[in-house]
């Protein structure tokens, strides 16, 4: 039985119908919104997500099952964590004045298929991972940001107090041009009065945008690489450990044999 169990979880068809399951969560989500539908069929619409919610209980307590008795086992993944935590916030009852927030954490099931696909997970995994490394570039974005916005409201709040009038409205001014929105309206406005404003603008350009945002690509990537192969590292264990598992089941099989050929002959 477990090990039907473990199979059960492990199988394709299986994380099939839990995204099917999860998709159709968040149609029926999309339904609540239109208010003809969520009053005609309120009742088919409710019962359509107890019935969900039932689903995702039992797909919890097969992969709990399949994990015994080593029951930790389950939650040293931080994506099992994640749906065990979706399942039982969606358990607590929310009436009266909280049914709006009831209804908006039916959300977070939308949000579990990025637990289910692997290729979500890759990405989420290598967003998070990519945090830490982010911080040093971040740190040197905020220096680049402070150096020119106060370089800017020194050259130019007398004659553009508008984007330069101080040092906030300064980096936002910044924010804008390194985003590439609209920057050569802000820049034009300056090189009326300073014909060599243009030299600031460009040089903020080529540092801040195509120098700094290389950065977090090039350290995206990086992670992404190693995220693949701890991926192609754990793929491989699993296959190890779900081909022991066969071998057992088919041990257990031919035991069983042996032993009713005994008994026969018995």
């Amino acid at each position: 039985m477990h090990a039907r169990v473990i199979a059960l979880v492990h199988n394709k068809w299986f994380e099939r119908f839990i995204i099917s399951v999860i998709v159709l969560s968040g149609i029926l989500i999309g339904l609540e919104t239109s208010r003809a539908l969520s009053q005609t069929h309120v009742s088919w619409i409710e019962t359509a997500h107890a019935v969900i919610l039932g689903i995702f209980v039992i797909e919890v307590v097969l992969k709990l099952y399949a994990c015994a008795p080593d029951i930790k086992k389950y939650f040293k993944d931080g994506w099992n964590v994640f749906d065990f935590s979706i399942v039982v916030v969606a358990l607590i009852p929310m009436t009266g004045q909280f049914a709006v927030i009831g209804r908006l954490l039916r959300l977070l099931r939308v949000a579990r298929l990025i637990s289910v696909l692997p290729e979500l997970r890759l990405i989420v995994s290598t967003l998070i991972k990519t945090i830490p490394s982010m911080f040093h570039v971040v740190v040197l974005m905020l220096v680049l940001f402070y150096i020119y916005a106060v370089a800017g409201f020194n050259l130019f709040h007398e004659t553009n107090p508008q984007f330069w009038g101080d040092l906030g409205t300064s980096m936002l001014t910044l924010f804008r041009i390194v985003t590439l929105e609209g920057w050569t309206q802000v820049m034009y406005l300056d090189l009326a009065n300073h014909t060599w404003a243009w030299m600031f603008y460009v040089s903020f350009i080529v540092i801040g945008t195509f120098i700094i945002i290389n950065l977090f690509i090039a350290l995206v990537l990086n992670n992404l690489d190693e995220v693949k192969e701890q991926k192609k590292a754990m793929e491989r264990s699993q296959k190890t450990e779900a081909h022991i598992l066969n071998n057992i089941v088919l041990i257990r099989k031919q035991l069983q044999e042996i032993e009713k050929e005994m008994h026969e002959k018995q």
